[in-house]
């Protein structure tokens, strides 16, 4: 599927994929932009059902999304790219690094998991969407995504975010609680051999340190970051420390 992508940043530079969560597009990476596109080739795009990006009729698969994933560095002739993904993004990320190896570079995943069970909460949530649309679900969502303190503190953030959740096709996002639904990548962890830096928000609910170490741990290179004052959108949280970390994790040789 030819999802939605946008390449900014140094044209001459190293290749990295920004994949977003579910719920999000590409503005999710707003906060680690600047700094990337000093140093390289940046390439967002919207998870199919998302943003900019078509919306076919679900349920979706985690081949399906890496399949789009993998024809985004194909129409854009990447041969070998740095992946960063978040939430349903690392499980993306994860899938298109342990089956297609030699495309992806160095990986960074956060606030994701290899599994995220029951699989009846997301497609209870999936069947939920599909009846009131995504803003039934976008206060909610929100909440996992920042601290208590932090939504406090920025109302302006929160509702953006609300926002953003709430305008996600239905079946975009119904279609991509399944994929999670039906996700179990624990078995496929060694079969990553990029360089791997997990990084988890000490306050996440949704995908909690533990997740993080799991992936750590599974793959044949990895390593753990715990990041606090962070809940499930680390990235937008506690941008300085996550935009440090990826870039001093990608520019390791």
């Amino acid at each position: 599927m030819k999802v939605y992508s946008v390449v900014t940043g140094r044209a001459d530079g190293p290749a990295v994929v920004l994949s977003n969560s579910l719920g999000s597009t590409h503005r999710m990476w707003d906060g680690q932009l600047a700094d990337l596109e000093q140093r390289f080739r940046v390439i967002r795009y919207d998870t199919r059902g998302h943003g900019d990006s078509p919306v076919p009729l679900g349920p979706y698969g985690i081949d399906d999304l890496a399949d789009d994933l993998v024809a985004v560095l194909d129409r854009l002739e990447v041969e070998r790219a740095h992946i960063v993904g978040l939430s349903l993004g690392g499980m993306t990320a994860m899938k298109v690094a342990a089956r297609n190896p030699g495309r992806v570079d160095r990986l960074v995943l956060l606030c994701t998991g290899a599994r995220l069970a029951p699989a009846s909460g997301w497609t209870d949530r999936a069947a939920t969407v599909r009846t009131h649309g995504a803003v039934a679900v976008a206060e909610a969502v929100v909440e996992r995504w920042f601290t208590a303190e932090h939504r406090a503190a920025h109302p302006d953030v929160r509702k953006w975010h609300e926002r953003m959740v709430a305008a996600t096709p239905a079946e975009g996002y119904a279609g991509c609680c399944e994929a999670i639904a039906a996700l179990d990548l624990r078995d496929e962890l060694s079969s990553i051999i990029a360089p791997t830096l997990a990084i988890a928000g000490a306050d996440d609910p949704a995908t909690p340190p533990a997740m993080l170490q799991e992936i750590a741990s599974g793959v044949k290179d990895g390593r753990l970051l715990i990041v606090s004052h962070a809940a499930h959108l680390a990235n937008a949280e506690q941008p300085d420390i996550i935009t440090r970390a990826v870039i001093e994790h990608l520019e390791q040789s």
